[in-house]
């Protein structure tokens, strides 16, 4: 069972990390211009992870029946796991946004390029935050990814939208690489989570930290639509 849920979360994120750029990059190209709506929808599926947690959750709970223990809390975080994971989704909501504005002046093959460049960030973080040793696998994994998504970006035309200005293209870059940067952090930020809880690290439990943090991080985008007037379009 663990190792199905794995295989299914592994198919899941493959599956978000290869279209979500293509689907974004198409609204962009088709005339949207909502960057706060598109970080939004990023994190905007979150609810969908209260199926797991309530099976699980009722699973844990006719497994105390069948013991005769007491009832399990369907929620097992506690305050401080709570708050790290609010911090976490924030960070979390403002990568989306930083990711999203360059998306929406880069093509989809520069964009790739430079998100490639979080794997780096990644080693970098894992190796100050949560002691991470470099070794010749990850260095090998690294270049040969970075590598692979720099072939992606040769002998392409690129989908650059006319009539975009040379500083909003520039800016594009300087914010996607600050998202990269960003998101380098964010995942070895969840790994020191991970450490520092004094909490059996369970299905369970790794569910609910990622669905605070994408709420958090939800709730981040939709108060920028607010001040946005993001709003304004559908009235």
């Amino acid at each position: 069972m663990k190792r199905l849920l794995l295989i299914i979360n592994c198919l899941l994120l493959a599956v978000g990390t290869a279209g979500g750029p293509l689907v974004m990059r198409l609204y962009f190209l088709r005339g949207g211009n909502r960057v706060w709506l598109s970080s939004f929808l990023q994190t905007a599926g979150f609810p969908f992870m209260l199926l797991p947690l309530a099976v699980s959750y009722f699973r844990r709970r006719a497994a105390a029946a069948a013991e005769r223990t007491a009832k399990p809390s369907p929620v097992s975080m506690k305050t401080p796991l709570l708050a790290a994971s609010v911090f976490i989704g924030v960070i979390t909501g403002l990568d989306d946004y930083l990711y999203a504005y360059g998306v929406a002046r880069l093509p989809v093959s520069t964009s790739v390029l430079i998100i490639a460049s979080q794997l780096g960030f990644t080693a970098l973080f894992a190796f100050l935050l949560v002691g991470q040793k470099f070794t010749s696998y990850s260095v090998n994994a690294v270049v040969l990814l970075t590598a692979g998504a720099g072939v992606l970006a040769l002998h392409t035309k690129g989908d650059r939208p006319h009539g975009e200005s040379m500083k909003d293209y520039v800016m594009g870059f300087v914010m996607t690489a600050i998202a990269a940067a960003l998101y380098g952090l964010v995942l070895p930020l969840v790994e020191l989570v991970y450490k520092k809880t004094k909490q059996p690290i369970t299905y369970s439990l790794v569910m609910e930290i990622q669905l605070v943090m994408s709420f958090s991080a939800t709730l981040f985008c939709f108060i920028g639509m607010i001040i946005n007037n993001d709003f304004k379009v559908y009235t």
